[in-house]
């Protein structure tokens, strides 16, 4: 089984894991202001923060993408160890993706967002409604533990809340989850 939680590219789903002394060149060029590499480095991350922020942020999937791209790019010098880009980028991510889904997000979406699932389109169609009727705080949580597999108190840090909060957002997402899937499922 897979970490998920450890650093670059090791567990991050659907990204192939780079060569390490590779990769760490390209983030150490990238922190120098190197653009080929910062071009590199952003191919190489951006499918990942477009995976975390879309079931968050919804129909602003791609503001939240943008903006999480943008600080990461602009706080890359931080970045002291290159291997921990990807929980670094995450952390960004999950952010931006709440910061930018906000109360507005509960409006439902013209286009629903693109979500992972099986090739059944109708099932996944069903599951971003769903997702829609979510806060924004609440599918965090949800991709954090169930998509992500971080344990409460990492996901706590993460979203700068306590590990028992995450916990009860959790419940309450799940049991969100479920009722609206009831209903969506049971209504002609």
């Amino acid at each position: 089984m897979t970490d998920r939680r450890a650093g670059h590219g090791a567990g991050v789903p659907g990204t192939a894991r780079p060569d390490s002394d590779r990769f760490a060149a390209i983030v150490r060029a990238a922190q120098r202001g190197d653009a080929l590499a910062m071009h590199d480095l952003l191919d190489e991350i951006t499918p990942y923060v477009q995976r975390l922020c879309g079931p968050i942020a919804l129909h602003d999937a791609a503001d939240a993408t943008q903006e999480t791209l943008i600080v990461v790019l602009r706080r890359l010098g931080t970045l002291r160890e290159p291997a921990a880009l990807f929980g670094w980028v995450r952390m960004i991510a999950i952010r931006e993706a709440v910061r930018v889904a906000g109360p507005a997000s509960r409006v439902p979406p013209t286009d629903p967002p693109d979500l992972p699932g099986p090739d059944d389109t109708e099932l996944a169609t069903d599951i971003a409604d769903v997702l829609q009727r979510l806060a924004p705080e609440q599918r965090a949580v949800l991709v954090l533990r169930d998509i992500e597999g971080l344990t409460e108190q990492r996901a706590g840090e993460l979203l700068r809340i306590p590990a028992g909060t995450v916990r009860s957002r959790l419940f309450r997402a799940r049991r969100s989850f479920r009722k609206a899937w009831l209903t969506e499922r049971t209504t002609p």
